[in-house]
Formats: C-alpha cells, sequence, structure tokens
C-alpha cells in the first residue's frame, strides 16, 4: 500500500483500557525505556487524552495528551516502528492540535529525549520550537538524558 493511500485508511479513534496490551507492544518495540502499563493506565484514569491510530492492520500508533490553563501537553506520540516514516505521525500530531484547539488551547508543549531526532524532526516540521531543556530528565540505561521542551502556538 502506498503512503497517501495508507494516510487515506486510517482512523484516529479514543483509546481504552482493552488497548493497552497492543499499546504495549508498540511502546516496547519502539523505545528502549519504554513507559509502563502502570503510566497508560494512570493516564486514563487521570482523563487524559488518549488516541490511537488505527490501519487496516489494526492499531499501528497512539499518543496521549492532557490540557490545562489554554496549555496542552504531548506526554507520548509513539507509531510502531513498522510504520515510522511513512506520514503517519503527522497525521496523528494533526489530530492532536485540533483535540488541543478544540479544548480551547493555545499551545502545546512537550519533552523530547536529544537522541530521538526523528521525533525532533517531526517535531519542528510541525511548528514547534525550542524553548528549553530539562537536565537529567529522562533515564537512559546508563544514566540519565536531558530533555528538549518544545512549545507550538495553536
Amino acid at each position: 500500500m502506498s503512503a497517501a493511500s495508507e494516510q487515506r485508511h486510517c482512523l484516529i479513534r479514543p483509546l481504552s483500557e482493552r488497548d493497552v496490551d497492543r499499546v504495549m507492544e508498540i511502546e516496547l518495540q519502539a523505545y528502549p525505556h519504554p513507559w509502563t502499563r502502570g503510566i497508560f493506565l494512570d493516564c486514563m484514569k487521570a482523563g487524559y487524552e488518549f488516541w490511537g491510530l488505527q490501519l487496516d492492520t489494526g492499531l499501528e500508533g497512539y499518543c496521549v495528551m492532557n490540557h490545562a490553563v489554554g496549555e496542552s501537553h504531548l506526554l507520548n506520540l509513539c507509531l510502531a516502528p513498522r510504520c515510522q516514516g511513512r506520514g503517519l505521525g503527522g497525521i496523528l500530531l494533526e489530530h492532536c492540535f485540533r483535540v488541543a484547539i478544540a479544548a480551547g488551547c493555545d499551545s502545546m508543549f512537550l519533552e523530547v529525549r536529544p537522541s530521538n531526532v526523528a521525533a525532533i524532526g517531526l517535531y519542528r516540521r510541525s511548528g514547534f520550537r525550542l524553548v528549553g531543556r530539562r537536565p537529567a530528565y529522562y533515564t537512559d540505561g546508563e544514566g540519565r538524558e536531558d530533555a528538549l521542551i518544545m512549545r507550538r502556538d495553536l
């Protein structure tokens, strides 16, 4: 299936607890330091936005975000490795922008590892700019890694 055809056949839908097994499969495939099942369930219980990108092959990506006082925070955006590099991350991110705007937000923030070059490229292409750094924010197996703080006006 071509990238354009694949994009026409994707569906973004709210996720529920029954989707967490597949979310965990993707998370474990995509990240060397993944979130835990408990983190995803806690986000759901807290009422955070939890969206999935569904292709004919099934659930292939997801995002988690929350909103407060006119700001949105993108906490996690991930695609199954086999689906990366096809423009699907941009589709999911655009959905996040629409959700945040509908919630009355005028900006979106996120943190990203400096080592996640592909994600940084996606975020820059989508209008995010670097606004700060959190020293030693992430664990990296051998120590800590900073987080880049990025912001986008909505």
